[in-house]
């Protein structure tokens, strides 16, 4: 709004020059209106596509028959449908360098992060996001060594890789560290992934990251929130450049890819911008109920190789027990997709 305040002056003022230059208000007022047109056509195709709110007070409200408390999720990527969960204590709601941060405990959901207005996790269905997002790259890989995730501050996606016991390294790229700290206090079930030694921690931008560690990771894995704010960049054709930058040869990477049901118009063009950079581009889906419509994508592609339909490897009898969502039966299917998307 600064900004835009700002060329109105300046406008104001190119006009008045050019009426005190030409004694001819038509002029001025033509040349006035010409500018503001074309400021409001470049404040219009250069400003965010998803902006946040910037007020969250609509996430919680208290309904006066039962005075009971409920968030509220509606988002600018789901518009007409909401999203509401009864809260039964609200844990910490404070605001980090670059987004609200909210956690609250539920009735029948357990625990619930919520980022600039948007469920990342709940207790009760998270797993399904994660083992899909940690394994289905990690089991098409034969022998997968250094593992990078960009994003992933609550540590589910960093649990699910511990269980592969042949990665030796595996390192997270956090931009927000509030998340992290959070997450430790509020959701050890799921940050519990940090305790493992493999785990590196780096509180900083996950593309500069990759632009400094060219060829360096057998998979990388962005577990990234919807393109709204600070994550607007992980849904740009740069990002997939750093990350195939960054991978070694025969490496796949792994991204959010949002929900066939809203974000065909998100994800086919985004698919098609990648397709060339590398060797194979597939998309495959989990459920998951308290995500909008039940589901979400995601974009897994390899540099060299073939691609990730069919896992190389399956999990040991141990690990297979521990998990609730992914099997390699479910791997293979969560590629078939409806005959729209």
């Amino acid at each position: 709004h600064n900004s835009q305040e700002g060329m109105l002056i300046s406008m104001h003022r190119i006009a008045w020059l050019i009426r005190w230059l030409t004694n001819s208000s038509l002029l001025a007022c033509t040349i006035l209106f010409c500018l503001s047109a074309a400021t409001s056509s470049f404040s219009t195709t250069n400003m965010a596509d998803f902006p946040p709110p910037k007020d969250y007070s609509h996430l919680i409200f208290e309904t006066k028959q039962d005075n009971t408390k409920w968030f509220h999720e509606r988002g600018p990527l789901w518009q007409g449908q909401a999203f509401s969960l009864q809260i039964k204590e609200v844990l910490y709601h404070q605001k980090s360098l670059f987004q609200d941060v909210l956690v609250f405990d539920s009735e029948h959901h357990g625990k619930v992060l919520v980022l600039d207005g948007v469920i990342q996790c709940t207790e009760r269905d998270e797993f399904s996001y994660q083992e899909m997002m940690a394994h289905i790259p990690l089991y098409a890989h034969p022998d997968p060594k250094k593992v990078l995730v960009i994003g992933g501050g609550d540590g589910g996606v960093l649990r699910e890789i511990a269980r592969h016991p042949g990665v030796e390294e595996i390192v997270i790229c956090e931009l927000d560290k509030d998340v992290i700290d959070v997450s430790k206090k509020y959701l050890p079930f799921m940050a519990k992934g940090f305790d493992d030694p493999r785990v590196k921690v780096n509180i900083m931008d996950g593309a500069k990251f990759m632009e400094e560690n060219q060829s360096s990771f057998d998979v990388i894995i962005t577990d990234s929130s919807d393109p709204v704010g600070p994550a607007c960049v992980l849904f740009e054709t740069p990002f997939y450049k750093a990350m195939h930058g960054s991978l070694r040869e025969g490496g796949i990477i792994c991204t959010q890819g949002e929900c066939v049901w809203l974000h065909v118009n998100l994800i086919q063009p985004l698919v098609k911008a990648i397709t060339p950079l590398f060797t194979t581009v597939e998309y495959s889906y989990c459920t998951i109920p308290s995500y909008p419509s039940g589901q979400i994508g995601f974009i897994i592609a390899t540099k060299g190789g073939k691609g990730c339909k069919v896992p190389t490897r399956t999990p040991e009898a141990s690990v297979q027990k521990e998990l609730r969502y992914y099997t390699p039966d479910i791997h293979q299917a969560s590629f078939v997709l409806p005959a729209f998307a």
